[in-house]
């Protein structure tokens, strides 16, 4: 007797077992899922029952798949890998779910979400295997389009990035290259007025030289404090001004002055760094020029606070006598009425034992750090 006899056979004896009157055989038979049962007993596992939903599915007549084993639905596209988890299933006598490439009578390819789970007897032998079958094919495409989509935004993302951090190398290098080019040049016109400086005897021109090369520092000082920061389109005024009187302090003790701080964190716009850095260098400058008689010890506080929606920078002294103010000689007081026009600042000048200017600046273009 061959295999498509025996399973033949096989069959009949189910359909004897189940009748017509059996609800259960019946609703098997007539459901909408694919369901097909193979004898675990027979050799190569054949299919003994397959009803009409899986000859639908599939493109097959009954006398075409009953005595076969379920591997006919395979092709070119199947998972080897999915293949080998069926059979691990089907040899440890456990249940087994996978989706799967199969294929119709006809060669078009459809997605199977294929189910299968172990009929037992009553001595616990596997005799059958039920399995039931579902068209996923629709699905599969959205998972498939969906993938593609997510892989694309992947590759844009990356590609992105990867722009963004050319961009970034590029800027980083570009800065690199601007820095140097600034350093060299400010160090360029440090040693000119140096230069100038030694070779000339006119007190008024050397004055006037040494302003000079104390306004190059300050901007060399803003130039290292943006390029030595995280971010170079913002200037900590604080940290400025912390490193400027630590510059003078040397200049402050020999002269026997104290300098001290009250300052409120402040980001200035880079673009404003610098001048607002040149009126606290003149600032400074014109209170260290002063000169103390009584052999006491002299003050200059410093400021820098929030009023409202403007910022105050007062640098004043506690007195003393001097010779004409810095602010009076070598341009300073120029230089700081022209900067705080170019800030849209105003200035305050205030004289008597001491003195104190006050520069007040709208908020806009200096923000709280």
């Amino acid at each position: 007797m061959d295999q498509r006899t025996e399973s033949q056979r096989v069959g009949d004896r189910l359909d004897a077992e189940h009748g017509t009157d059996d609800p259960f055989a019946a609703a098997i038979r007539g459901t909408r899922m694919s369901i097909v049962v193979t004898d675990a007993r027979q050799q190569d596992e054949p299919i003994v029952f397959a009803n009409d939903a899986f000859l639908k599915l599939t493109g097959y007549v009954r006398d075409e798949v009953l005595g076969r084993n379920c591997r006919f639905l395979q092709g070119p596209g199947t998972d080897p890998a999915q293949i080998a988890k069926i059979r691990e299933a089907l040899a440890a006598g456990r249940d087994v779910n996978v989706e799967m490439l199969n294929y119709h009578k006809d060669g078009t390819p459809f997605w199977n979400a294929l189910y299968l789970s172990p009929v037992r007897d009553d001595s616990g032998e596997v005799v059958y295997h039920f399995g039931s079958q579902f068209d996923v094919t629709e699905k599969k495409r959205f998972e498939f389009e969906l993938k593609e989509a997510h892989d694309g935004l992947e590759r844009a993302v990356r590609e992105r990035t990867h722009d963004l951090q050319s961009a970034l190398d590029q800027k980083t290098v570009l800065l690199h290259e601007v820095d140097h080019r600034v350093k060299n040049n400010l160090q360029l016109i440090s040693s000119l007025v140096q230069l100038q400086l030694r070779r000339s005897q006119e007190p008024a021109v050397r004055e006037a030289l040494s302003a000079v090369m104390e306004r190059v520092g300050a901007v060399s000082t803003v130039h290292r404090r943006l390029f030595q920061s995280d971010d170079v389109a913002r200037f900590d005024l604080a940290d400025f001004i912390v490193d400027l009187t630590d510059d003078l302090g040397p200049i402050a003790a020999e002269r026997n002055l104290r300098i001290d701080l009250s300052l409120e964190p402040v980001s200035v716009a880079s673009g404003k760094a610098a001048p607002v850095a040149l009126i606290v260098n003149e600032l400074l400058q014109n209170a260290l020029g002063r000169t103390f008689t009584d052999g006491g010890e002299g003050r200059i506080h410093v400021i820098v606070e929030r009023r409202g929606d403007s910022y105050r920078i007062a640098v004043e002294d506690g007195g003393g006598e001097a010779e004409r103010s810095r602010l009076e000689k070598a341009g300073g007081r120029y230089i700081v009425d022209l900067l705080a026009r170019q800030l849209r600042a105003t200035v305050d000048w205030h004289a008597g034992e001491g003195t104190r200017v006050e520069i007040t600046l709208p908020v806009d273009g200096m923000v709280p750090a």
